[in-house]
Formats: structure tokens, C-alpha cells, sequence
């Protein structure tokens, strides 16, 4: 029988998996026509960082979302799986409907905006109604709203509305932004935060440049926000 070990360190420290950085970096997903993906990736705006051939056998077509520290790759003799049967890839936007109205504007087919009407809706798309409930999820509930499309082998990917982040989801020693859109809304959120602290405390708070940072890095570290 083969075991895998982590070896302790020099100091006799005892390394454990979860003290290395392991950062998901790439999806590869079946695809059965290799030129029509390829088009149908670069048609949602997302940059190609590679289309490598290796001989006669095998090519690589890879893919980044914007915005996106993980990437997706497709191409001959990657998987052994079936074309179209990735399922519940998630793509997570700040706002759904500015997301889904790009892809509508592409020509991509694109499910009505829903909430769950009980977990695990999201993955059951043709369970109509039962399953899925119209519209946002109410308040625009971080997490709660989502939109579906495929790809043209039927690989079903989930776009999910986050407005603020799980405790513990985001190291917020490390608070980044995907994007100007992203920075925007961050700001826009404390600004009005900050109008209602500005109401309790009953003056003008002329350190609010410190205010902004602090909710902006708690927010989406999910931790506890400033009053």
C-alpha cells in the first residue's frame, strides 16, 4: 500500500496542507468541437492565454474570464469526459443584471435572473418553477441571486450575484478588487454606510478617507462592519 506524507520542516515544524498556498488555477472541461468553443469563449469577452499544439495528438485552448484568478481550458485529448457534462461552473459577479445583459447582448442564452426557492435549485434548470423563484433574491441578498447558460456542448455555468463575502472567505490582509466596476460599488456601499454613521454620531466625520478602508476591507472580509 503507497502513502503520501508532508514532511515537518528543518525546524521540526510540522507542515500540514492547509499552511501552502493552493490556489485553484485551471478547469478543464469536454468539449467536442474545438473551433466552435473557441469562438463562443472569445465571443463572452474573455481573454485567450493560450492555443498550443503539440504534435498531432494533442492541443490546448485556454481561457481567463475578466476579472478571474482561475482560468478554463478545452482542447483534443485533454478529458476523457463526455462533451457537455461539466455542470455548476460558477462565475461570481457584484451585479447580475449588468453581467447577464452582456451575455444577452452577445447572443447568448441566458436564463431569467432567480433565487432558490430551496437549496439546490440552482442545479436542478429544468425543474421550472418548484426548484427556482423569479426575479432577485429579495434585497438583493449577497450569494442569493443567480442566472444560468451553457456553452454550445451544454457545460452549465452559473452566474452568482456577491455583494459581500462569508466570514473568512477573503483574507483581508490581502482585500482586492476584479475590477473598476467592482471598486466602484464598494465605494458607492460605504459612502452610504458612512452617510448613516454620520447620522448617529451627529457631525461630519473628517477621518472618513480610515472609515471607507475599514468597512471596504471588514466588507469583504465578512467580518463585523463599522457603526
Amino acid at each position: 500500500m503507497s502513502t503520501t506524507q508532508v514532511r515537518s520542516g528543518d525546524e521540526g515544524d510540522a507542515a500540514t496542507v492547509g499552511s501552502v498556498g493552493t490556489d485553484l488555477e485551471v478547469i478543464v472541461i469536454p468539449v467536442s468541437d474545438l473551433e466552435r468553443a473557441k469562438e463562443f469563449y472569445g465571443r463572452l469577452g474573455w481573454r485567450l492565454d493560450a492555443d498550443v499544439v503539440a504534435g498531432e495528438e494533442l492541443r490546448l485552448i485556454q481561457f481567463t474570464p475578466p476579472g478571474s484568478g482561475c482560468s478554463i481550458q478545452f482542447g483534443a485529448n485533454l478529458t476523457s469526459a463526455p462533451p457537455g457534462s461539466a455542470r455548476g461552473l460558477y462565475l461570481i459577479v457584484a451585479d447580475i443584471e449588468v453581467v447577464r445583459g452582456g451575455l444577452l447582448a452577445q447572443g447568448v442564452e441566458v436564463s431569467e435572473v432567480f433565487h432558490e426557492r430551496e437549496l439546490g435549485g440552482r442545479f436542478r434548470p429544468t425543474a421550472g418553477a418548484v426548484d427556482r423563484v423569479s426575479g432577485p433574491a429579495p434585497d438583493h441578498k449577497s450569494y442569493g441571486s443567480f442566472a444560468s447558460f451553457s456553452d454550445p456542448d451544454g457545460n452549465g455555468w452559473l452566474l452568482q450575484e456577491v455583494t459581500a463575502r462569508l466570514p473568512g472567505r477573503v483574507d483581508a490582509s490581502a482585500t482586492s478588487f476584479a475590477s473598476i466596476g467592482d471598486l466602484a460599488e464598494a465605494l458607492r456601499r460605504a459612502e452610504a454606510a458612512h452617510g448613516e454613521h454620520e447620522k448617529r454620531i451627529g457631525a461630519g466625520d473628517p477621518n472618513w478617507p480610515n472609515w471607507y478602508a475599514l468597512y471596504m476591507v471588514r466588507e469583504q472580509a465578512g467580518e463585523e462592519l463599522p457603526s
